[in-house]
């Protein structure tokens, strides 16, 4: 096998891992139970992943800390202010998961 040929090879299941991994993985992280169940256990300050946009090409997701939790009329947190390296920017709670910590 040449060179090229095994940087293609590397470089495909690099890609197939990231995939599963962000499908399967980081889903887990972000399962919540439906909205009427009460608060889904965002703090300010915590510390969360943001799931990269639908029409962005990466698989990356990346850090940020929340700044502010926003509530809607019923008193549950949908929206969140978020602070990473990109900047300050709201996003839905569907989009971000918690990162597990151990104490």
């Amino acid at each position: 096998m040449n060179r090229l040929s095994r940087w293609y090879l590397v470089q495909r299941r690099n890609q197939h891992f990231w995939r599963k991994w962000s499908s399967e993985y980081l889903n887990r992280l972000q399962q919540r139970p439906k909205w009427c169940k009460g608060n889904i256990g965002f703090k300010e300050g915590d510390l969360v992943l943001v799931k990269p946009s639908e029409n962005s090409d990466t698989l990356k997701w990346h850090l940020a800390r929340i700044l502010k939790l926003h509530p809607g009329k019923d008193n549950l947190v949908r929206v969140v202010t978020l602070k990473d390296n990109q900047g300050v920017y709201k996003r839905p709670v569907t989009k971000i998961a918690n990162l597990p910590y151990v104490n």
